[in-house]
């Protein structure tokens, strides 16, 4: 096998090259490009709820869904939406 030499050169260059990448995610993400849609599983693992749950939150209306081939989707700006309409604001004075 051949050996290579790197040179500070070709890790600069690299360095470079790897912020610009993380630059471009981003702003991506800030502008919303990443994902608009979830399936189950990804929908699973953010919230940390079983499948059970997932299928309950379906069923009595709380988190609208899109179905396309039987894949079922959900909207992050929706899953958002219902996670801030059942914020509980505890007084602490009370």
């Amino acid at each position: 096998m051949p050996t290579s030499i790197i040179t500070t050169d070709d890790l600069r260059e690299f360095k470079m090259e790897l912020l610009d990448e993380i630059k471009n995610l981003l702003t991506k993400q800030s502008s919303g490009k990443i994902k608009r849609y979830l399936k189950s599983s990804e929908v699973m693992d953010l919230l940390q709820i079983s499948p059970g749950t997932l299928q309950n939150l379906r069923i009595n209306g709380t988190l609208p869904y899109t179905k396309v081939g039987g894949i079922i989707y959900y909207d992050v700006e929706e899953i958002q939406n219902v996670m801030d309409a059942n914020r509980v604001q505890q007084d602490l004075n009370s």
